[in-house]
């Protein structure tokens, strides 16, 4: 399947409490989030960038696409693993082909994990208060 120049597919990708919607169009690899360049957006943290990145460099296909993303919820680190999940989505609606390659590097399996709740009686979840025995 060949991309024409106005075709958009978009998906969603989830991590912890973030939310992002990704909309992929063929361009010459700009990355958008909530309209602000990849590279203000994450500012200095340079490993979210490579992390949003992922799918495309071990497709071999960095540069190919444009990609415009809305994310809402969480932090930063949370918000690069939905960026990512959402992107691999959206790189197998344009080639199913590359479904093997993103399931192999697990670029397609949604990471449920979450913050555990906060115990009663506890300053933290797991974390107890200092024991006295005197």
């Amino acid at each position: 399947m060949t991309a024409k120049k106005s075709d958009v597919w978009k998906s969603v990708g989830r991590r912890k409490s973030s939310i992002a919607r990704v909309m992929i169009s063929s361009g010459k690899g700009e990355i958008k989030i909530n309209r602000r360049n990849i590279d203000t957006y994450f500012g200095g943290r340079d490993i979210l960038k490579v992390v949003t990145k992922q799918p495309f460099e071990v497709l071999g296909i960095d540069g190919q696409y444009d990609v415009d993303i809305n994310v809402k919820g969480g932090g930063l680190s949370g918000q690069a693993g939905a960026i990512r999940l959402g992107i691999s989505r959206g790189i197998e609606k344009v080639n199913p082909e590359f479904r093997k390659i993103l399931k192999e590097n697990g670029f397609l399996t949604r990471d449920s994990r979450r913050v555990e709740r906060k115990k009663p009686g506890q300053p933290g979840a797991r974390k107890k208060f200092q024991f006295s025995k005197r």
